[in-house]
């Protein structure tokens, strides 16, 4: 394969953030946020510049080591080479480390920004290619699945390929968002986790799951039964007490609430708008608690030229 062409123009690409696991849909399920990073990618005639703003600006590496920057030398290499050099500019909202999907938003990114500025790259990678490698960066395709494709999602891997289906979720439905003030590293919640579970757990949560995605698409009445989980938030919850505690209480008042990935963001799903606006009160003090819309596009390329207002977090305000 020929070495590839690259755009003179510079390409924009936003992503959302993400939820995954949604309680009992572990590694697997993902709903798509109505919070978005933004960046621009530019081919340049040598050297690589990253500029980022918000999120992870005063901690974040500004050379090759970046997540983003890597998922784009990465894809690059699939697409037949690299280019000469690389400016990169970032505006970054959503958060990092609060179980949101800040990891998957950079590598999906990166990966879609690269086929981008790369002339005939949709050829050269496609949709199901861009899954691919964006969860072998990753190491799991539920966030990444999410964040390419929008909606609620359900991943998995056939023969160690990431395979992925997008269903639209009820219209109704308002995710509620509960950001603690302190990060958790993914790593650490994982760590948690033991190397078997009991049989009568395993088999809960496959009941739980299926009725997730009737409750999710269908039915939102039937979702405080259908985000229950005996996998994962249990384990874990010596780590993030606080969003345990937190997601009890909001499950005891009638709440369909899950630890929001790894965690510590706790994710509530209210039936409408109304109850959006009461359960946003219920966190207390020491969370951020957000309204978003849905997220329905997933990752896409946008014209520069589109204001930022719409991206700037996709909230209903409060």
């Amino acid at each position: 394969m020929a070495g590839p062409a690259f755009r003179a123009a510079a390409v924009r690409v936003r992503v959302p953030a993400t939820s995954a696991n949604l309680g009992p849909g572990f590694d697997a399920l993902g709903l798509a946020l109505g919070l978005y990073d933004d960046v621009v990618v530019r081919v340049a005639d040598s050297g690589l510049h990253v500029d980022i703003a918000g999120e992870g600006a005063e901690s974040l590496p500004r050379d090759e080591s970046h997540l983003l920057v890597r998922s784009l030398r990465t894809a690059f290499d699939l697409l037949g080479g690299q280019p000469r050099g690389l400016e990169v500019v970032c505006a970054n909202r959503i958060p990092h480390g609060r179980g949101l999907g800040s990891s998957s938003a950079a590598i999906c990114a990166g990966v879609m920004a690269a086929r981008a500025v790369t002339t005939g790259g949709e050829a050269r990678l496609d949709d199901t290619a861009l899954l691919e490698l964006a969860t072998e960066i990753e190491g799991h395709p539920d966030n990444v699945a999410a964040c390419l494709l929008g909606g609620f999602t359900l991943a998995w891997t056939d023969a160690g390929a990431a395979r992925a289906i997008r269903m639209d979720p009820a219209d109704s439905l308002v995710p509620v968002v509960f950001v603690p003030a302190q990060p958790l590293l993914t790593q650490t919640a994982r760590g948690l986790l033991p190397r078997t579970v009991p049989h009568v757990d395993a088999a809960f949560n496959a009941g739980r799951a299926a009725l997730l995605v009737e409750a999710l698409t269908r039915r939102p009445e039937l979702l405080l039964a259908a985000t229950e989980d005996r996998l994962h938030q249990e384990y874990r919850a010596p780590a993030m007490t606080e969003s345990a505690e937190l997601v009890n209480r909001l499950r005891a008042d009638g709440v369909p609430a899950v630890i929001s990935g790894a965690g510590p963001t706790v994710l509530a799903l209210a039936a409408d708008s109304g109850e959006a606006d009461k359960v946003s009160r219920l966190a207390g003090e020491g969370w951020t608690a957000n309204r978003f819309a849905l997220d329905a596009a997933g990752a896409s390329v946008l014209p520069l030229s589109t204001g930022g207002t719409e991206g700037a977090g996709g909230r209903t305000p409060q």
